[in-house]
């Protein structure tokens, strides 16, 4: 049998969507991490058109876009332990609530994270993610690593509109507001639908972790988190949800395996 290959993006929150339910499984995979803005071709290419960008999953000769589409996948390859609830109405509760928080949660936070990487003068930019992906042959070129970080920034800004002043803002009240919503539905619970863990808690913890930024997460980018999103982690610290993703990290993020790629983040 074909071992499964996933190809992702180290840092990017969606792709912890999908290397957390592979590690959840413990389903034995490669990993492939090509050059920096380079995936949206390759995913092209792996999808024949269907997506165009990462993650995508190469799986019983599919190859599939999307880490919603990843995970339901997964749940039919390998059914236990499952991410999906058995019951038919926790089931359509954890689906409603992956949904949310990727389109609610997922593009603000990294709208809001690439700004704040990009706009603090003291910070070290894009060396970091690009560093963690180049090739030491090329990475230790000064010229070309500086202009793979100036393709960074203008592609950051030109897809994602990381310097729109109004986008920015927007993205700090729909962070807060999946806050809300997240701490809503947990109330006095541990997980947010029934008694275990689901799809549900692994989506809204991947996609809160680059304000989180828990030890077992991706660290991709080392240090503390950018001076404005600092400030603006700071006050949400004490709050339940920023404790849930700690804990669901803690109790679930533990990975089964050592991927096949040397230096892919678990």
């Amino acid at each position: 049998m074909t071992k499964p290959v996933l190809w992702h993006i180290p840092v990017s929150h969606y792709n912890e969507k999908a290397r957390w339910a592979l590690a959840h499984k413990g389903i034995e995979h490669e990993r492939r991490a090509p050059m920096p803005s380079a995936h949206m071709a390759v995913s092209i290419w792996l999808t024949r058109g269907a997506s165009y960008t990462f993650p995508v999953l190469e799986l019983e000769g599919r190859s599939i876009g999307d880490s919603t589409a990843i995970i339901a996948a997964l749940e039919d390859y390998q059914p236990e332990p499952a991410l999906y609830p058995a019951d038919p109405g926790q089931r359509r509760a954890a689906l409603e609530l992956e949904d949310y928080f990727d389109e609610q949660l997922g593009p603000h936070i990294r709208l809001l994270a690439w700004h704040e990487i990009l706009a603090d003068p003291d910070g070290p930019g894009l060396a970091p993610v690009t560093d963690g992906v180049l090739p030491d042959s090329i990475a230790s070129l000064g010229p070309v690593k500086a202009g793979m970080e100036g393709f960074g920034r203008f592609f950051l800004k030109r897809r994602y509109r990381v310097d729109d002043p109004v986008k920015v803002e927007r993205a700090r009240e729909q962070v807060v507001a999946a806050m809300d919503r997240l701490e809503a539905e947990l109330g006095d619970g541990e997980y947010l639908v029934g008694d275990r863990f689901t799809v549900a808690d692994l989506t809204a913890a991947s996609l809160f972790y680059p304000l989180v930024r828990p030890p077992e997460g991706p660290q991709v980018i080392e240090g503390g988190l950018p001076a404005g999103l600092e400030r603006f982690a700071a006050p949400l610290r004490d709050r339940r949800g920023y404790a849930y993703v700690e804990e669901m990290f803690a109790r679930h993020r533990n990975p089964a395996y050592q991927p096949s790629v040397p230096g892919s983040p678990l």
